[in-house]
């Protein structure tokens, strides 16, 4: 057993269990059977005054009478009580502690888990709870848990599952044997033990394959990182299942791009940058952890599929596309191959439908999925069929996935089409044999494309150097943006100009002799915008005029503005016609800044088509945000428009990302919109700048 801050909470030696009781149905009877259960082979002591023994484990009147300090105290009191236990536990010495209740109650000095934390601390315990469900350390083994469970112990597993909410632990803990961990953890609110803590565990533990989170909230945003990086270094996938996401914080921002980009959106940004997979519901997540647990990695290529039925392989390329799952392009050799076992009628193709009379079917199956999966454009493939318990044909195709898997390193997988269907005996057979069974078209689909997303993600140079901020800029914008007052339309463009992101060239003016002679200088056609302070979005007052070809429109315009907005305009040369994008910056307090690309002008609002990243990176990550956008193709060139410079619009928004880290402790957020991006470059026409307050 390896030394970690939580061996003495998540491996003890000894556990003292107080509240104890045999009053059945109760945490105090069911947390004893359960670490019986379990095959704990450390000391276990009982607590309780009322008993002298429990179901033939010593009781004790207290912690202090024990013949020794407890590694783990295991609290089942209810709040009335738990001060006074988790004080009794610390000058026993107990060297961690699990708390069952919620902790929910007040005192003279404040509130009970406030003092309850102070504790803690001061002995250095580390905590599980409060209002937790507990863990199971099936690595040891030891089960601590103050409600029954019908979950056996499965040897050898690797997934680390933690869960913030209960039920959702239990959801996945308790149900399926398919499931085969090393450690499942409900650290509750997180007196002073973190998720981040208990995924370090976790890494030191030579069996964990993948991790999977269910997570309400980051409360060690840094340890979480850390976490982070210690899975990247060690090649361990985590999937997060993240809840909570608030429109609280859009309402208080400024900027288009502070009300695009919240909390979960910072979040969003962290997994891009750690190579966390991100699923969207339970189902996806028991999916996800079932593939990595199988520790296979996806190969070069895309996905190869074989069906029993050709309307489901239908459903599934519609389903696939919808995903975003890409099919192998298998080559010629690989269709003969295939031509020569399928019966008359059927097709080579992928994916293939490789049903027809039924006849020698398992052998049939067998061939034309070994044919598949020996493609070198082929991943992974999936057997997508209903498997059913104590049905003939469920059996062939079990032994045609099970033969082809044991001939292979790449992932083979069995997928049902209707995740209701019964196949608990089968599945948990393929499972042990190395084939995950996934249930439902849609959850393996995305569960595949995670496998995939993780497979590109190792292979990405992630070392990737990235641009130092320009020397001196910091300097020159320190005073100015720590006033806390935004900055001017002029000054925003200035200052993304000093950090290398090119702007369309402007003159503030502050009369009509100004505004006139700024337009000669420019030359024409010019835009007039209003540079009054505390109008972050000029067009909504009729504070913007474009094209303006003459002297004379100049005037006019000028003085409309002066008489309604007040004298300070800006003027600019008209950018030349191209695709209108926008970048943004939000200062997020846990992740710190987070960089938005997406579609510019109004279509920013309308479509929301935008994507995030943590700042800083380079231009190859940068070209990566920007090629995941749906409306990238607008760059290509559409209807006879010249293709846009992406290489520049990518250096640019690399730019953008030093300038918001160099920046981050200075400036709320930032708004781009639009930059114009033509077959010469991109420019930026307009900016807004909010500092922090001051």
């Amino acid at each position: 057993m390896f030394d970690h801050p939580l061996t003495p909470l998540l491996a003890p030696e000894s556990v003292a269990f107080v509240g104890a009781s045999e009053r059945p149905n109760t945490p105090g009877r069911d947390m004893l059977e359960t670490v019986r259960r379990s095959g704990y082979r450390g000391r276990v002591y009982a607590v309780n005054p009322k008993y002298e023994t429990i179901d033939g484990i010593a009781c004790y009147p207290s912690l202090a009478d024990l013949p020794e300090p407890v590694d783990l105290a295991v609290l089942a009191v209810g709040n009335s009580r738990l001060e006074e236990a988790f004080e009794r536990a610390a000058e026993a010495g107990a060297r961690s502690a699990v708390v069952f209740a919620s902790g929910q109650g007040q005192g003279a000095d404040g509130g009970l888990i406030d003092r309850l934390r102070a504790i803690a601390r001061a002995a250095g315990m580390p905590v599980c709870g409060v209002n937790c469900m507990g863990f199971y350390n099936d690595a040891l083994p030891v089960w601590i848990c103050g409600f029954p469970s019908p979950r056996t112990l499965t040897p050898g597993g690797g997934i680390t599952f933690i869960a913030q909410s209960g039920s959702v632990f239990g959801a996945i803990a308790h149900n399926d044997p398919r499931f085969a961990f090393n450690l499942v953890v409900s650290p509750g609110q997180e007196l002073v033990t973190t998720v981040a803590d208990y995924m370090d565990y976790a890494l030191e533990l030579e069996s964990t394959k993948v991790i999977g989170l269910f997570l309400e909230a980051i409360r060690d945003p840094e340890a979480f990182r850390r976490a982070l990086e210690k899975a990247n270094a060690r090649e361990i996938p985590v999937v997060a299942l993240k809840v909570g996401r608030t429109a609280e914080s859009q309402a208080l921002a400024v900027s288009h791009t502070g009300a695009l980009t919240g909390n979960d959106s910072a979040f969003d940004a962290l997994c891009r940058r750690y190579g966390v997979l991100r699923v969207k519901d339970i189902d996806e997540l028991a999916a996800t952890l079932l593939l990595f647990a199988a520790g296979r990695l996806a190969a070069p290529g895309g996905l190869a599929t074989i069906h029993d039925s050709g309307g489901e392989r239908e459903l599934l390329v519609d389903l696939a596309q919808e995903v975003g799952v890409p099919f192998a392009r298998i080559g010629p050799s690989t269709r003969k191959r295939l031509a020569e076992r399928l019966e008359e009628g059927l097709e080579p193709h992928n994916p293939l439908d490789a049903w027809g009379t039924g006849n020698d079917f398992q052998a049939i199956f067998t061939d034309c999925l070994r044919a598949l999966n020996d493609d070198p454009q082929t991943a992974l493939s999936v057997l997508f069929a209903d498997l059913r318990d104590r049905y003939y044909v469920s059996e062939g195709f079990a032994a045609a996935a099970a033969d082809v898997a044991g001939q292979t390193t790449k992932p083979v997988i069995v997928a049902t089409n209707y995740s209701g269907v019964r196949h608990d005996a089968i599945a948990l057979r393929l499972t042990r044999a190395g084939v995950p069974v996934l249930d439902g078209t849609v959850p393996a689909l995305r569960a595949v494309r995670h496998a995939l997303a993780w497979r590109d993600f190792l292979r990405s140079d992630r070392r990737q150097p990235v641009p130092a901020a320009p020397p001196g800029v910091r300097g020159r914008w320190q005073e100015r943006l720590a006033s806390g007052a935004p900055l001017e339309e002029a000054e925003a463009l200035s200052l993304l100009g000093d950090y290398g992101v090119p702007t369309v060239p402007f003159v503030v003016a502050a009369s009509e002799t100004e505004a006139c002679a700024a337009a000669e200088t420019l030359g024409f056609p010019v835009a007039v915008k209003t540079a009054m302070p505390n109008v972050p979005h000029k067009s909504d007052v009729g504070g913007v005029r474009l094209g303006l070809g003459r002297i004379e429109d100049v005037a006019s315009v000028y003085r409309d503005f002066a008489a309604r907005l007040g004298p300070r305009v800006i003027l600019q040369r008209m950018a030349p016609r191209g695709v209108e994008m926008t970048f943004g910056m939000v200062s997020d307090p846990q992740f710190g800044p987070v960089v938005m690309v997406g579609a510019g002008g109004v279509l920013v609002e309308i479509l929301g088509d935008v994507t995030y990243a943590l700042a800083p990176f380079d231009a190859a990550t940068a070209r990566r945000l920007i090629d995941e956008l749906r409306t990238r193709r607008l760059l290509d060139g559409v209807r006879g428009a010249p293709p846009g410079d992406v290489a520049a619009l990518a250096r640019a928004l690399a730019a953008f990302s030093v300038l918001s880290a160099d920046l981050a402790d200075l400036v709320a957020e930032i708004d781009v919109n639009p930059l114009i991006v033509t077959a010469d470059g991109v420019l930026a026409v307009d900016a807004l700048v909010v500092p922090k307050q001051a």
